[in-house]
């Protein structure tokens, strides 16, 4: 309750601060005038005190009302006092409200500098040293109190203002905090949006080119075999359905209202069998080469899924792009750190959307200049290598004999 008014206080004096300084200004002069005429200051005169009356109130009045400007102004204030305290000593009447001098020094010791808080310390100490000096018998009693006032205010606004910077610098690191926190929900958000651009990507250039392929063998078919065009029909909705099928499950992942959503619904390589079946019936021949055998736990998902799509866009360029007789060869080969997947295939212009700025033939890029849409499909493939470490390289057989895309992907069990 105690913190929960305080923390009230500061607020008001935040929003009014006038108020509150008019307030305890208000305060210390009725107490410094009450303190006046309940004779209270002559608790601490001397027997020889000749000063009258008049000038006792207008030293209280002096050390009460510059109070006012005691936060915008310390120093000032400070200034202003240090004749009236020196007129309070010099007389020995050693009213009081001189002890008010402290409320400034505080703020000083708060906010300033210490250079500035040693020239008040020395305004506040060289009056009181000065009536000392005039009339000895009151430096055990005014003179070290004094001092001894002035070493307790001056902790004290030390131990507020470290307080008070610590929590500051508190605040800071947790505005600080929370706007790295946004901005690395932004920068997730962004790669996010990238790898499902890039699944959206493999999903659907891959199962459309598929489809145009079939459709293109069953037209033809049709004229003089229905058998293979209905073939043709019925793979063409099979290929729709499994497109359709994944992009669901893509998107599914996106909603916040399908808690059920599959996390994990991409390929794997159990599934490279049906994908080159898929290509063969596109009218694609394609051959599978195996060579050694995967370790227990030796891949992970994910590198599964960067396997899958690269032989998937891989094939899906050379179905796109490829003129003339074409067949293609996927070769796996396991090692003990490393997976090496190599796709070549036997046509010409299957650099279509490569980007790979070698050669002359069509569709293919220079260095200089701007690569079609069509080669984010080679960058994606390079994104995806690089995200575990990999290597991606793709261009021309020798002799232009046809193209080959080279992945090196090292295991999940290898040590850098």
């Amino acid at each position: 309750m105690i913190r929960e008014a305080l923390d009230r206080l500061r607020a008001f004096d935040r929003r009014r601060p006038r108020v509150w300084d008019a307030a305890v200004t208000g305060f210390w002069t009725a107490a410094a005038v009450l303190d006046y005429t309940s004779g209270g200051w002559r608790t601490t005169a001397h027997d020889n005190v000749t000063a009258p009356e008049s000038l006792v109130l207008l030293m209280s009045l002096g050390f009460s009302l510059p109070l006012l400007w005691r936060r915008t102004h310390p120093l000032a204030v400070v200034l202003l006092m240090t004749p009236i305290s020196l007129v309070n000593v010099w007389t020995g009447a050693v009213v009081q409200a001189s002890l008010l001098q402290l409320i400034p020094v505080f703020q000083i010791v708060l906010r300033s500098s210490f250079r500035t808080v040693g020239a008040a310390a020395l305004l506040f100490v060289v009056p009181v040293l000065s009536g000392g000096v005039r009339i000895p018998s009151t430096w055990g009693q005014e003179v070290v109190s004094y001092v001894w006032g002035l070493v307790f205010v001056a902790l004290l606004g030390i131990a507020v203002r470290t307080r008070r910077e610590y929590t500051e610098a508190l605040v800071e690191r947790a505005h600080r905090l929370e706007r790295e926190r946004d901005q690395q929900a932004q920068l997730a958000a962004a790669a996010e949006r990238t790898r499902i651009a890039r699944e959206m990507h493999d999903i659907i250039g891959h199962n459309l080119s598929v489809i145009t392929g079939l459709a293109d063998g069953g037209a033809y078919a049709a004229r003089k075999n229905p058998e293979r065009a209905g073939q043709a029909l019925e793979a063409i909705g099979t290929t729709s359905r499994q497109a359709l099928s994944e992009l669901r499950r893509l998107l599914g992942v996106l909603r916040d209202d399908h808690p059920d959503a599959e996390r994990t619904p991409q390929p794997t390589l159990d599934e490279l069998a049906p994908l080159i079946e898929r290509v063969r019936r596109a009218g694609l021949p394609v051959h599978l080469e195996l060579t050694g055998e995967p370790t227990p736990r030796s891949l992970t998902p994910g590198r599964q899924l960067t396997v899958y799509r690269v032989i998937q866009e891989a094939l899906t360029n050379t179905l796109k792009h490829a003129t003339g007789p074409t067949s293609a060869t996927v070769a796996l080969t396991y090692s003990h750190t490393h997976l090496d997947a190599r796709i070549t295939d036997t046509g010409t212009g299957t650099g279509m959307g490569t980007g790979t700025g070698t050669g002359t033939g069509a569709g293919r890029t220079t260095d200089t200049e701007e690569a079609p849409p069509a080669a984010q499909g080679i960058m994606g493939m390079r994104e995806r290598a690089a995200l575990y470490d990999g290597s991606l390289e793709a261009g021309p057989l020798p002799d232009d004999k046809g193209w080959q895309v080279q992945l090196r992907l090292p295991l999940e069990e290898s040590h850098p």
